[in-house]
C-alpha cells in the first residue's frame, strides 16, 4: 500500500471521513512533521492566517486530514519553514508559528518518577504579523480509557489564558452570559440541558484576534481562562488536531471560518420575512384560515409553517389526509396570496410504520452494540420510533428521496428537519461510521448535509432553506436557519436569549432565532410589577398569566432585530392578534419596521455571503478598543448601524444602555444624539424597545408590502451624520440561485464634509437616489 493510500484507509477508519458522501479536505502532506521526543507535530498551512496544529504519536494520524466539518484544502503558499536553535518556526505574511525544542529528558528524580509525565511534552507559539504573541499551547494529553467498549483515550491541549483575554462561540449554551470565561462548557448537542438545549460548535473566538476550531466531533468539554488557562478535552480520540484562525478585525477571523468550512448562503427573501408557526396547526382549513387573517388584517407574513403530526404516524413521511385532504391545493392557495410554506419531517421511524422493517434491515437506523435499533427516548418516557443513520450516504439519498416525492411534491417550498440533535442521544449507541460516543456532535451536520445535497440536484434553481434545531462545524454551508430549540414562555428565559444568540453567531453560524413568546405552554410566576399590557381578549394564554401579552411584545421587539422572524409555541393561539387588544396594535408595528427595514436587512444577508461574518452581532466584534464592551451581552449591533438593547424585565419602562466609546450615537425614536463611551438611561414604555444608530450610518428603508414576493420599492435612505458612510444596497429575486452569479448592488456612499450621499451605479430599485435621502438630527 502506497503512503498515500496507508493515510487514506486511516482517515477511513479514523476519522469517518471516506465514504460519508459529503464534502471533505483534500489528502494531502503537511507542511512539516515534527518529531519531539515521540510526539509527532504536524503543521499544515491553510492561508496565511490560518494554520492547521495536529500531535500525536501515531506518524500517519499525525499526518491524517482533518476530521468532519472543515472542507478546505491545506495551501501552504508564501509560508516558509526554517530552525532556530531547535524550534522550528513557520511564517506567513499573517501568522508565526514556533514549535519549541524540546531538550532531552534529564533523569527523573523519585518525585519525577512517580508524577511523570505520560507524553512527550510539546508546546508552541502563535503570533500575529506585529509579532505580537496571540496564543501559547502550553501541552497536550492523552489519558487511556475505555467508551462504549472500545479502547481509547481523552485528548487534549492547554493554552494560556492572559487575564484581559475573554471568549466567545462554541455553540449554544443557554445560561445566561456573554462571555465564556471562568466557566466549564460541556459541547455537546444536548435538548435537556437545564437551562436550555445545548449545540456544540467547537469553534471558539477570542477579543485577542484569533479563534480556535477544535477538530473533534467527540463530547468535548472546554474551560476557557479558567485559573489563567484554557483546556480543551474530548473524551474520545488519538489525536489532537487543531486550527488557529487570526485576523486584524473579527470579520477577518469569520471569512477564515468560513474558508475553511464553507460559506453561509442566502437564504430566500422569505426567510427574512414573518414565518408564523404553532404546535400544531390541526387541520388544512385552519393554517388557511391563519393566513388569510393576515391578510384579511393588512399584516405583513411570507412563510406559513406546518409543523408535526400531519402525518398518520411517525415516519409514515406522508400526509394524514383526512385533515389535509388536499396539500397541494393549500399550498396553491399559500402561493396565491404571497406566502410559501415550511413543513416538518423529523428523522425517527415508529416500528409499525411502513419502513422501519426495510430501515432496520437495511442497517440505517442507530443501533445498539448487538445491532438492534434503538428506539425511544426511555429518560422522557418517548419511545415512539428509531433514528435514521444519516453518517450512512445510503440512508440519507433514500431520505431525501422519500421527502421529495411523499412530501415536497405536494407543493411545500423548504423542510423543517427538527430534532437534528439528535434527541435520540447515540452515546453508547452506534453509527455506521462508528461509535455515537466518537461521533458524538456529527449528526446536524450531516443530516442537513443529505437534504442540502438532494435539493441542490433535485431542484438546482431553487433556492434551499432548512430550519434546524442544531448545528456543527461548516453546518452553516447547509442553508440552515437555527433556532435556540423549545424554550420556556418566562421573562428568565427571554433574558437568557440574547447572549445565547450572540455567542450562536459569534460561531459562525449568521442565521439564528427563536420561538417567540417561547415554545412551552404559557406559564409563568406572578408579575412583581404592574402589568404594561392589558390582557383582556387575549386567546394565546389563560388570563392567569396577565402579563403573558407584556413577554410576548417584548420577545416580538427583540426578535424584529435577529435574523430571523418566526413566531412559534405549544399554546392555544400563536397569531399576532391572540395576545389581546392592546398587545395587537403595538405588534403590527413592530412587524411593519421589520419590513420597512427588509432593504437593509437583505443586504446583511448579502454580505454575510460574501464575506462569512454575522450580521447579529456582540460588541466587541465591532468595538475592539473598548474593554467594556467585553462582557455585555444584553446589547448587540444589528448590521452596522444598529445598536439593539432589548427589555427583558417584566414592568421595565426604562433601562441603560451603554454606548461603545469611539462614534456618536443616535436615539433612532427622537434622533437624539449621545456621545459614545457612556451609559444613559433609557426610556422604553411598552410600545418601544431601545434603539440607536451610529453616526455614519446609512439605512434603506422600504414601502410597505403583503410579503417579500412583492417588488418593494424604497420609501426612503437615512443617514445619520457624524462620519463618512459605505453601505453596499443589494438586492435580487429573492428566490433563485441566481445570487451566486450576481445580483444588483448600488454602493451608497456618504460623504460627511460635503453632506451628499451618491452611487456609481443605478438602486436595485430603479429609483433615483434625489428624493429619498433623509438626513436625520438635523
Amino acid at each position: 500500500m502506497t503512503k498515500k493510500a496507508l493515510r487514506a484507509a486511516l482517515v477511513a477508519m479514523m476519522l469517518g471521513v471516506s465514504g460519508m458522501g459529503l464534502s471533505a479536505p483534500a489528502i494531502a502532506e503537511p507542511m512539516a512533521l515534527l518529531d519531539r521526543h515521540g510526539s509527532r507535530v504536524a503543521i499544515e498551512p491553510y492561508a496565511p492566517n490560518i494554520v492547521r496544529v495536529t500531535i500525536a504519536l501515531d506518524k500517519a494520524l499525525a499526518e491524517a486530514p482533518p476530521g468532519p466539518g472543515p472542507i478546505a484544502q491545506s495551501n501552504a503558499n508564501g509560508w516558509t519553514h526554517s530552525n532556530d536553535g531547535g524550534a522550528d518556526i513557520f511564517r506567513s505574511s499573517a501568522l508565526t508559528v514556533t514549535v519549541d525544542p524540546q531538550p532531552w529528558p534529564k533523569a527523573p528524580s523519585q518525585m519525577d518518577r512517580y508524577f511523570a509525565p505520560s507524553l512527550p511534552p510539546v508546546t508552541l507559539s502563535v503570533h500575529d504579523a506585529q509579532g505580537r504573541l496571540l496564543t501559547k499551547m502550553t501541552g497536550w494529553e492523552m489519558a487511556p480509557h475505555s467508551v462504549n467498549g472500545e479502547q481509547t483515550f481523552k485528548v487534549g491541549a492547554s493554552f494560556d489564558a492572559p487575564a484581559d483575554e475573554h471568549y466567545y462561540g462554541l455553540g449554544q449554551n443557554q445560561e445566561g452570559m456573554l462571555d465564556l470565561k471562568g466557566r466549564e462548557i460541556d459541547c455537546k448537542h444536548y435538548y435537556d440541558a437545564p437551562a436550555g438545549e445545548t449545540v456544540c460548535v467547537p469553534f471558539m473566538v477570542t477579543n485577542k484576534g484569533y479563534g480556535i476550531v477544535w477538530d473533534n466531533p467527540a463530547r468535548t468539554l472546554i474551560w476557557p481562562g479558567l485559573h489563567s488557562s484554557t483546556h480543551w478535552q474530548s473524551q474520545v480520540g488519538e489525536r489532537v488536531s487543531f486550527f488557529v484562525i487570526s485576523g486584524t478585525t473579527t470579520d477577518d477571523i469569520y471569512a477564515g471560518y468560513a474558508k475553511l468550512t464553507g460559506e453561509t448562503p442566502l437564504p430566500p427573501k422569505a426567510g427574512f420575512g414573518l414565518i408564523q408557526s404553532k404546535a400544531r396547526y390541526e387541520s388544512q382549513q385552519e393554517l388557511l384560515d391563519v393566513a388569510k387573517g393576515y391578510r384579511d388584517r393588512g399584516y405583513p407574513l411570507d412563510v406559513m409553517v406546518l409543523d408535526w403530526f400531519y402525518w398518520t404516524r411517525m415516519g409514515q413521511l406522508d400526509i394524514d389526509r383526512t385533515y389535509f385532504p388536499d396539500p397541494r391545493g393549500m399550498n396553491d392557495q399559500l402561493n396565491a396570496m404571497g406566502m410559501r410554506s415550511i413543513i416538518s419531517v423529523w428523522p425517527r421511524f415508529e416500528r409499525e410504520s411502513r419502513y422501519f422493517d426495510m430501515l432496520a434491515a437495511k442497517g440505517w437506523l442507530l443501533k445498539d452494540k448487538d445491532g438492534n435499533p434503538v428506539d425511544g427516548l426511555p429518560v422522557r418516557y418517548d419511545r415512539a420510533g428509531a433514528l435514521i443513520d444519516s453518517t450512512n450516504p445510503e440512508a440519507r439519498a433514500w431520505f431525501w428521496s422519500k421527502i421529495r416525492n411523499n412530501i415536497l411534491s405536494e407543493g411545500f417550498d423548504w423542510l423543517w428537519l427538527d430534532e437534528t440533535e439528535p434527541d435520540v442521544i447515540p452515546e453508547g449507541y452506534f453509527f455506521s461510521i462508528g461509535s455515537g460516543d466518537r461521533y458524538r456532535n456529527l449528526f446536524p451536520l450531516v443530516h442537513t448535509g443529505g437534504v442540502a445535497e438532494g435539493s441542490a440536484r433535485d431542484r438546482p434553481d431553487f433556492r434551499n432553506m432548512i430550519l434546524a434545531r442544531a448545528a456543527y462545524l461548516g453546518a452553516q454551508r447547509n442553508g440552515g436557519l437555527f433556532w435556540s430549540s423549545d424554550v420556556k414562555s418566562t421573562w428568565e428565559a427571554l433574558r437568557r436569549q440574547v447572549p445565547t444568540g450572540l455567542n450562536y453567531t459569534a460561531s459562525g453560524l449568521a442565521y439564528w432565532g427563536s420561538d417567540i413568546g417561547g415554545w412551552q405552554w404559557p406559564k409563568g410566576p406572578p408579575p412583581q410589577a404592574p402589568v404594561l399590557i392589558d390582557p383582556a381578549g387575549m386567546t394565546a394564554a389563560g388570563m392567569d398569566y396577565v402579563d403573558y401579552p407584556e413577554l410576548f411584545v417584548r420577545w416580538f421587539q427583540y426578535s424584529v432585530f435577529t435574523p430571523t422572524l418566526r413566531i412559534h409555541g405549544q399554546r392555544p393561539d400563536t397569531e399576532l392578534w391572540t395576545y389581546g387588544k392592546a398587545a395587537e396594535p403595538i405588534l403590527a408595528d413592530w412587524l411593519r419596521l421589520r419590513y420597512t427595514l427588509m432593504p437593509y436587512i437583505y443586504s446583511l444577508g448579502r454580505h454575510t455571503y460574501d464575506s462569512g461574518a454575522p450580521f447579529m452581532r456582540a460588541l466587541f466584534m465591532d468595538f475592539p478598543n473598548d474593554p467594556k464592551v467585553a462582557t455585555i451581552g444584553d446589547q448587540y449591533m444589528f448590521g452596522p448601524a444598529f445598536l439593539v438593547a432589548p427589555v427583558t424585565e417584566q414592568g421595565q419602562t426604562k433601562r441603560s444602555v451603554y454606548l461603545p466609546a469611539g462614534t456618536a450615537w443616535y436615539d433612532y425614536w427622537t434622533n437624539q444624539r449621545y456621545e459614545g463611551g457612556q451609559t444613559i438611561e433609557v426610556a422604553a414604555p411598552i410600545h418601544r424597545m431601545p434603539l440607536f444608530v451610529k453616526a455614519g450610518s446609512i439605512i434603506p428603508m422600504g414601502v410597505q408590502v403583503k410579503s417579500t414576493a412583492e417588488r418593494q420599492a424604497l420609501e426612503a435612505i437615512r443617514v445619520y451624520p457624524g462620519a463618512d458612510a459605505r453601505f453596499t444596497l443589494y438586492d435580487d429575486d429573492g428566490k433563485t440561485n441566481a445570487y451566486r452569479k450576481g445580483g444588483i448592488k448600488a454602493d451608497l456612499v456618504w460623504n460627511d464634509q460635503s453632506r451628499s450621499l451618491s452611487s456609481k451605479t443605478t438602486l436595485p430599485s430603479g429609483q433615483a437616489i434625489k428624493g429619498l435621502v433623509q438626513i436625520m438630527g438635523q
